[in-house]
């Protein structure tokens, strides 16, 4: 399949998921991007255009803990992400799957998000 089609395809999905998932101050947008190597995960206020809060795998105190983008990686940085969360206040979110299918690696990220004590 050429290498366009799938973006536009991935990009066609993003905008009808956004379409139907805003977020707002009480209930910020959890939006999860996961690169080759990375995973990046943000609460958005989307009536402000803020970004709340910001994770991944490439923060300094996660650094250390050389987390992939596979399972083991979205479940580490998910319980960090509802960690962090939980602490500036953000008790509800509107998880935003960035295009990607809810299983595997997305799936063990939200998991490990609502164990932390956060409600989607």
């Amino acid at each position: 399949m050429n290498i366009f089609l799938k973006q536009k395809l991935r990009q066609k999905r993003q905008w009808r998921i956004r379409k139907k998932v805003k977020g707002t101050p009480e209930r910020p947008r959890l939006s999860v991007h996961f690169s080759n190597k990375h995973i990046y995960a943000q609460c958005i206020d989307d009536e402000a255009g803020s970004t709340v809060l910001f994770v991944s795998s490439r923060s300094k105190d996660l650094r250390e803990q050389k987390l992939a983008a596979n399972l083991k990686g979205a479940e580490a940085l998910g319980k960090s992400f509802g960690e962090r969360a939980k602490a500036a206040g953000i008790n509800q979110v509107v998880f935003d799957r960035n295009g990607r299918r809810y299983h595997g690696a997305v799936k063990i990220f939200a998991d490990s998000v609502r164990s932390a004590g956060i409600e989607f």
